[in-house]
Order: structure tokens, then C-alpha cells, then sequence
């Protein structure tokens, strides 16, 4: 071997070298989003199509609270680009509004399979046509959960597929903090819905911040029942994503639901099984919404008990957006919640002979 065959051979061997180093390191900071990423499958394909996502590990919750979490989506997009892609690709938040019903009924005797005790926990979610992700969550630290999120909210235009190239993909991780709903694996259950003004939440203490949806992402990780999330809410600062009111409808295995409202930088909390889109807490701003909101509210009021999966689907499909007048929006999933058995049904976009089966993971 000659002299110059030498010195290319270890030029070759260091540049070989240095594209394993690279691929290693790539690997080490990317491994969890890029398994995360490449589970991402096309549950219903068509114009606006459903996802699933599996989440294991580290998404970096601590972190993003730790450094103050954030008062504005602008803030938790910046924080998502830092984290979820290390800055390689950009994120933005949607800003549109949506309307939406729940409903809670609870039995005592047990959830146990043979045992007569149910609680079941009902959600449509009524919004413009647009994707919807499943996420399944399994984090280092925290509960299980399952949550939904229409990901038209993550702002990345028309043309983007969730499915589509890796960069695509990795976009897709942001889902993680904008649940719109879920449950947890202690039969928690969160669900967002306007309130009824556009009177915002904007607490402004030395408190960490938390947007609306990351307070849910926070909830399904870290409480277990109504009155654990409540204690955890009353840690932050809230702040409304949108510009308008938001509400959080919450629901445990225990026989407890509520409702979270803010007013005038106040937390209120407010025991009730239905939520639509009108304020709950008693005083001057109770029963402001709209008159659908109020209809809705009082046809789920008159179910009274729902006593099983099956009813609370009717319960929902009595109040799901094709039975009002149309106001560009219909219901884009409803979703049954069986806390007891921590499984759930989906119903997309009204049709409720097409079931779809989730397990908190």
C-alpha cells in the first residue's frame, strides 16, 4: 500500500468515524420522538382523516413546567420547537373557536366487572371539519392517559400530513400538548370547552403559567381524581388560549364531577354532571351563552340516569350539531368514557354506527 493510499484510507476511516458519532448522538437526542413519530398510523382516511399516536417516555413536562410553563400559545409553541425537535423545525397554534357538550353519571357498588356500579362520562366535541389525532401517552413520570386532539389547532396548514415525511412527523409530537379532552389510567377525565364570553382567563401572580390545553396535558400526567386536579389547577396561573373563555369539564371514578371556571382572575369550581357553553358559577355571570348552549344543557339535564355505554351514546347523539340549525360547524367526534373500566368509545363526525374502541394504554 502506498503512502497516499495510507493517508486516504485514514481520511476515509475518520470521516466514517465521524458519521457514526453523529448518527449516534442524532439517535440519543431524537430516540424517543422519532419511535414516537414513525407510530403515527391513518386510522380513517378521506378529506379530513383520523390518526393514532403512541407516546413512551419523556416528553418533557417537568422541563416546560419547571422553566415556567406558558402564558400564551405563542409561548408553549416556542417551548414545543425547543424541546419536541431541538429547535429543527418550527411549531404554531391554530386560534378558533368551538362549542362542545359532557355529561357525568355515576352509581355506587363497585366498577368492577359484576359489580352494579357505573360511571360513564360522555363529550362531543362540535367544531368546523378538521383531522383528529388519538394520542396514547405512557410517560417516565405520570399516568397513562389517551386524549384527542383535532390537529387543524396545531397551525401548520392544509397541506400538512400528520403520516407524511419525518419532518411532518415530528410536527405531529405537538399533539401531546394540545389534548382537547382525555382520561387517565385512574379514571380521570378532562374535556375543554368555550365557556361562553370572550373574557379570558389571564392570572397574572408569581405562579407558573398554564394554557388551557397544557393544564389538561398536566391533569391526565398528574391527578388522579377531581379534587386532586382541582389542588393542582390552583398552583398556576391560567391563561385562555384564542381570545375567549374556556371551561374545564372534570369527572373521576370516585362519583365526583365539576366544573373549572375563571372570572375576574378568580378559580371557580362548580359540582355538576352536565357542562355545555354557558358560565355555571353562581353569581352575576351565571347562565351567560349562547341559547343553544342552554338547550343542549337542559336536554342532557332531562336524561337523567344513564346507565350504560349505549345510553350515554343517545345522550350524546340528542345533542350532537346535526340536530340544530347549522352554523358551519358539526360534531367532529363524541366520545363515551367507561371510567370504571378505563375504556372508551369513539363516534366521528356523527356516525354513531361506526364505533371505535380505545384502552387507556
Amino acid at each position: 500500500m502506498t503512502k497516499q493510499e495510507k493517508i486516504l484510507r485514514t481520511i476515509l476511516l475518520i470521516l466514517l468515524l465521524s458519521v457514526i458519532i453523529v448518527l449516534a448522538g442524532a439517535y440519543a437526542m431524537f430516540h424517543t420522538q422519532l419511535k414516537a413519530a414513525n407510530s403515527i398510523q391513518c386510522l380513517q382516511s378521506g378529506e379530513y382523516p383520523v390518526y393514532t399516536m403512541d407516546y413512551v417516555g419523556d416528553y418533557g413536562l417537568d422541563e416546560f413546567l419547571a422553566q415556567g410553563g406558558a402564558a400564551s400559545d405563542s409561548e408553549l409553541a416556542d417551548y414545543l420547537t425547543q424541546y419536541l425537535s431541538h429547535g429543527f423545525v418550527k411549531t404554531a397554534l391554530s386560534k378558533q373557536p368551538f362549542a362542545c357538550s359532557t355529561l357525568y353519571s355515576y352509581k355506587s357498588g363497585g366498577l368492577a366487572p359484576g359489580q352494579d356500579g357505573y360511571a360513564y362520562f360522555g363529550r362531543n366535541f362540535d367544531w368546523e371539519d378538521c383531522r383528529i389525532m388519538l394520542v396514547s401517552t405512557k410517560p417516565d413520570k405520570g399516568y397513562a392517559s389517551f386524549s384527542t386532539c383535532a390537529v387543524d389547532f396545531l397551525g401548520f396548514g392544509e397541506d400538512w400530513q400528520p403520516d407524511g415525511g419525518i419532518v411532518d412527523r415530528m410536527l405531529a409530537l405537538a399533539a401531546v400538548y394540545v389534548p382537547q379532552d382525555g382520561m387517565n389510567e385512574k379514571g380521570l377525565c378532562v374535556a375543554d370547552l368555550m365557556a361562553g364570553d370572550n373574557a379570558p382567563a389571564g392570572q397574572d401572580t408569581d405562579k407558573p403559567d398554564l394554557t388551557t390545553s397544557t393544564a389538561i396535558r398536566l391533569l391526565l400526567d398528574r391527578a388522579a381524581t377531581v379534587d386532586e386536579a382541582v389542588e393542582l389547577l390552583k398552583q398556576y396561573d391560567m391563561h385562555h388560549s384564542i381570545g375567549a373563555a374556556h371551561h374545564l369539564s372534570l369527572a373521576d371514578a370516585t362519583g365526583r364531577s365539576a366544573v373549572v371556571e375563571y372570572i375576574d382572575g378568580e378559580m371557580h369550581v362548580t359540582d355538576t354532571t352536565v357542562v355545555t357553553n354557558f358560565y355555571l358559577t353562581p353569581g352575576d355571570k351565571y347562565g351567560v351563552g349562547s341559547e343553544q348552549s342552554h338547550l343542549r344543557y337542559d336536554i342532557l339535564s332531562a336524561t337523567g340516569g344513564v346507565d350504560s355505554s349505549r345510553a350515554m351514546e343517545d345522550a350524546l347523539s340528542s345533542v350532537a350539531k346535526s340536530n340544530f340549525a347549522y352554523e358551519g360547524e358539526r360534531t367532529q367526534w363524541s366520545i363515551v368514557y367507561d371510567l370504571g373500566r378505563l375504556k372508551s368509545t369513539y363516534y366521528f363526525r356523527e356516525r354513531f354506527d361506526e364505533p371505535y374502541w380505545v384502552e387507556v394504554p
